[in-house]
């Protein structure tokens, strides 16, 4: 599934704190598969929604979605009783009411990541993914099992490193990296 990995990038986010991006192509092809891997495989293991300044929105699935689907370049992931969509592909809009192109280049994404946030001290304290669409407006950040917190997001008194499962194996299938000792180098994790 990967292609060439480029380097990962060190950025301090105001309010985020020091994350380390791993770049991942946005073509719709590879989201579709992404997602479709998460949502269908591991629905039960993340949490998802918003994060933005000011709001967090920590979304965890009680079942598995009933349908995955597309339809004008957006991506559905229907839970049955909810369901929400991102624009992930060409978006062209109906007959009746088309998209404009800077519209649709708005829309759909146009920048997606791994990512895992670094503690003060240089270790790593969560991991996840987001992507953002063509204004650079975060669509969605997946925040994936943490070692230092229960399914329940308590606090463990020692970390469980087997929660990084996931972390490890979509790295490896997405972005062709093994798993990095350095994250499981943490005590705990901080928050921004």
């Amino acid at each position: 599934m990967h292609s060439t990995t480029p380097a990962p990038l060190i950025v301090e986010e105001p309010g985020n704190g020091t994350l380390e991006m791993f770049p991942l192509e946005p073509s719709a092809d590879v989201l579709l598969t992404l997602f479709t891997d998460i949502f269908q495989n591991h629905w039960d293991k993340i949490y998802f929604g918003s994060l933005i300044q000011g709001a967090v929105f920590e979304i965890k699935a009680s079942e598995p979605p009933h349908e995955i689907g597309m339809l004008d370049g957006y991506l559905t992931v229907d839970f049955g009783t909810w369901h929400f969509h991102i624009c992930i592909g060409e978006h062209k809009g109906s007959k009746r009411q088309p998209c404009s192109p800077e519209l649709a280049a708005h829309r759909r994404t146009s920048r997606a990541e791994f990512y895992r946030r670094l503690n003060p001290d240089g270790t790593v304290g969560s991991w996840g993914f987001r992507a953002f669409n063509g204004k650079d407006e975060q669509q969605i950040t997946i925040f994936l099992p943490n070692p230092f917190l229960s399914d329940e997001m308590k606090y463990l008194k020692e970390p469980d490193w087997s929660r990084l499962a996931l972390w490890d194996a979509l790295r490896q299938t997405y972005l062709g990296l093994p798993p990095d000792p350095r994250d499981r180098s943490g005590k705990t994790m901080f928050h921004g």
